[in-house]
């Protein structure tokens, strides 16, 4: 199952690019979508995109009731395994 899941942004590179966190897993995806992102933001990322910025708090709030649903580990998985959540 691909969800849409948050990400911190942990670095910001060339050409629309950043790094993101997602459960402990870095990854590098566009950021194309969403302007005016820094370090320490939080995205929704789907697909290897940011769609959009969410707060802290609304990220911490949807990371628990994934991990509760069983859903942070696959999503956690298919990024492990070169997917892009």
């Amino acid at each position: 199952m691909c969800l849409a899941v948050p990400a911190q942004v942990v670095a910001l590179l060339p050409d629309g690019m950043a790094t993101v966190d997602v459960a402990g897993v870095k990854k590098d995806v566009s950021v194309a979508l969403v302007d005016g992102l820094a370090v320490g933001d939080y995205v929704i990322l789907h697909v290897g995109y940011a769609l959009n910025r969410i707060d802290a708090d609304e990220a911490a709030r949807t990371l628990a009731l994934l991990a509760e649903i069983g859903q942070l580990d696959e999503a956690r998985q298919e990024l492990l395994d070169g997917g892009a959540a």
